[in-house]
């Protein structure tokens, strides 16, 4: 299986808020700010993105294996609730991400879905990335105005 990279980029605005680019042509950068007190909350936070992420894709993988089976969804509503809480070290956390579908299919259809439902779950990247773990790699690089780096 080949892999696949992507990059984005995100640019400090001020305060907490970033300016996110998908490096995607036409599409625009994305705002994302930390709630009241320590932002102004003029964007999603990190932990809103992460929900939002889950939920689309498992919408996406659901509505593709529905289309694939020739079922007619008229629409789809998605409802993401998060837990957020403390761990044992007092640091908040996302605790735990529920995701309602809610695809618009006809009474007449409704029981060919029944294997999508089986399988969709599987396909969703983003979903059963998050489940298994996903390694994070961090390197930080201090920079001057002069734009000198200092490596830790």
């Amino acid at each position: 299986m080949s892999e696949q990279v992507f990059d984005i980029s995100l640019e400090l605005q001020d305060g907490y808020r970033f300016d996110v680019d998908f490096g995607l042509a036409g599409v625009p950068a994305l705002r994302m700010d930390e709630p009241e007190p320590l932002g102004a909350g003029e964007g999603p936070n990190a932990a809103r993105l992460l929900a939002a992420a889950i939920g689309n894709c498992l919408a996406s993988s659901a509505l593709f294996c529905m289309r694939k089976a020739r079922v007619p969804v008229e629409g789809m509503r998605v409802e993401v609730r998060t837990t957020l809480g403390r761990n044992e070290a007092g640091r908040l956390r996302v605790h735990d991400i529920d995701v309602t579908l809610h695809p618009a299919v006809p009474d007449e259809e409704q029981a060919r879905i029944v294997r999508c439902l089986d399988l969709f779950e599987d396909f969703c990247l983003v979903t059963e990335s998050v489940r298994k773990g996903i390694e994070v790699d961090v390197d930080v690089r201090v920079e001057t105005p002069t734009t000198e780096e200092v490596t830790r």
